[in-house]
């Protein structure tokens, strides 16, 4: 008998827990689905068309050739900074392909959070969309020299730029890799929001991407299923939703952004029969009036996070099954839930080959019921992420003790559910992006009128939260809200400008000097404060 890529795994590294190149590399599993599923469907788009693995394949390896032709190896860092769209997709497997590693960027990036992952992505190589090179104006470019413009456009005259359509290639012109690309080679960095400094590149191996949503993790998804990409591909969502339909031999639907008016419509068309509820997702989804058409659809499952009392109500309805999970960009869905869950506000229970525990600030572990940080580790080496790109200071703080510390706070019952609780750190989450108030602060201090500002969150009537300011003026000074908002629009992404403000004379302050957000957060919002979307200011995300 034939020896299969994971006996062999198995033969060679001498761990049955890590599985052969073929299921969990990109390059050897798309290779043996060509083989096994050629003709299968894998992705479909809302035009009504449709990709093969065979032809996904094919188009992988053009786009992989043309980013060898200019210059890119096996190992090198490549930034991506596009929308959800078939090119993305190409190019996030044809960077794999080559044993190279994507880099995605928020498609909201500017100003100096633009420059921060530019330096930090040690990317030489940059493949934009056309309508965000006006941003590259008066950014740092580090160490980016090139870039592959997606649509009408010329990258700024400092660098050297060609058209995304020159990645093409045949089979035959593919360089042989310098070496077997192996499971816990780095396959992405993905950037998440930091607390007390920048945003944090989490390095993830391919291991770790196959774990996240595996078999062990998420057993009710399989290879008869078509899941609905509704999250952007500089996500762990976006990102690992496709990577874990390939690897299961099923099939995709991409959707570009979601829309409550579209989604239903969209999901029919496409014959999904598998979501990904974010945020306030299924919360538009259930206000929406009732209709006949309510159940006219091939949905089976749906993954709601977090879990909201409009569960049951969305189950009822659409005749949907619910799971819920906890999960977050380092970590691998160590937390998750049997369909439907009874309890109100839980994430699930743990696991297979997962430890977790809830700890004091001491890492001594908290009895049941108390609030404690969660931390996570694996039994599957490399299933989690290996630690922050440049920056060995933040990764020995997550790592120490031997635990990953995800900096969330949660409870557990007698029964093991665990529930989340609050954000250990001072991280705010606005309908799914994670958003640093280390960098709202810094921009909102840079206005002239602005002496100190404390940035956090506050409950939004959709779940999750608001963003609001707290801000000092300058002595002497007064500042005008709106033309603060319009300075902030300038320098931030869309959903990190506040929509709340309050004016204070001066922060309130520990003796130490730290600003005591705790407080902050007590008063919540006051009568004093203002809320832009109250005075008719009210910001999107670009259509590019």
């Amino acid at each position: 008998m034939a020896m299969t890529s994971t006996t062999l795994s198995s033969a060679t590294h001498g761990d049955h827990r890590v599985p052969g190149r073929s299921v969990c590399v990109l390059r050897d599993l798309m290779d043996r689905m060509d083989q096994e599923r050629g003709d299968q469907v894998y992705a479909v788009f809302e035009d009504g068309s449709h990709w093969t693995y065979s032809q996904l394949r094919a188009q992988t390896i053009a786009v992989a050739v043309g980013l060898q032709k200019l210059g890119v190896k096996q190992g090198d860092h490549v930034a991506v900074w596009l929308p959800n769209c078939r090119q993305a997709l190409l190019t996030f497997y044809a960077i794999n392909y080559l044993g190279a590693v994507f880099v995605p960027f928020n498609t909201a990036y500017r100003g100096a959070i633009l420059e921060h992952v530019l330096k930090n992505s040690d990317a030489s190589l940059l493949i934009a969309h056309a309508g965000l090179l006006e941003r590259l104006e008066d950014a740092d470019p580090a160490a980016v020299r090139h870039v592959v413009v997606l649509g009408d456009g010329q990258a700024p005259a400092r660098f050297t730029s060609s058209a995304f359509e020159s990645l093409t290639g045949t089979e035959d012109e593919l360089a042989p890799l310098a070496r077997p690309i192996e499971p816990w080679d780095t396959q992405s960095v993905i950037y998440t929001s930091g607390t007390t400094g920048p945003s944090k590149g989490v390095l993830s191996s391919y291991l770790h991407l196959y774990t996240n949503a595996g078999p062990d993790s998420w057993p009710f998804i399989t290879g008869e299923d078509r899941f609905l990409v509704n999250m952007p591909i500089f996500h762990i969502g976006g990102l690992g939703l496709p990577f874990v339909m390939l690897a299961r031999g099923g099939s995709i639907a991409l959707m570009e952004n979601f829309s409550t008016d579209t989604f239903w419509d969209f999901v029919r068309k496409t014959e999904c029969t598998s979501i990904f509820l974010l945020g306030v997702m299924a919360t538009f989804l259930i206000k929406n009036p009732p209709s006949d058409a309510d159940r006219d659809h091939k949905v089976r499952t749906a993954l709601m996070v977090p879990l909201t009392e409009v569960s049951g109500p969305f189950h009822d309805r659409f005749g949907i099954d619910i799971y819920t999970i906890f999960n977050m960009t380092e970590i691998s869905s160590p937390i998750v839930s049997e369909p439907n869950p009874v309890k109100p506000g839980t994430c699930g229970t743990v696991r297979r080959g997962v430890d977790v525990r809830l700890v004091d600030e001491n890492d001594c572990e908290v009895a049941i019921g108390a609030v404690g940080e969660m931390l996570v580790r694996t039994d599957r080496p490399f299933a989690m992420n290996s630690g922050y790109h440049n920056n060995p200071e933040g990764t020995a703080k997550a790592w120490r003790n031997g635990w990953f510390h995800t900096g969330d706070a949660f409870k557990r019952d007698e029964d093991g559910y665990y529930y989340f609780v609050d954000r250990v750190k001072d991280a705010i989450r606005r309908r799914g992006e994670n958003i640093s108030s280390f960098e709202v602060e810094n921009d909102i201090v840079a206005h002239p009128d602005v002496r100190e500002a404390a940035v956090i969150g506050v409950p939004s009537a959709y779940s999750e939260d608001e963003v609001m300011a707290v801000i000092a003026p300058v002595p002497g000074r007064s500042i005008d809200k709106a033309e603060l908002i319009s300075f902030l629009e300038g320098r931030l992404p869309y959903f990190m400008v506040p929509r709340y403000i309050r004016i204070l004379d001066e922060l309130p302050k520990t003796p130490t000097a730290k600003v005591m957000k705790a407080e902050l957060r007590k008063d919540g919002i006051t009568p004093d404060t203002w809320d832009r979307e109250g005075a008719g200011i009210k910001l999107k995300r670009e259509k590019l």
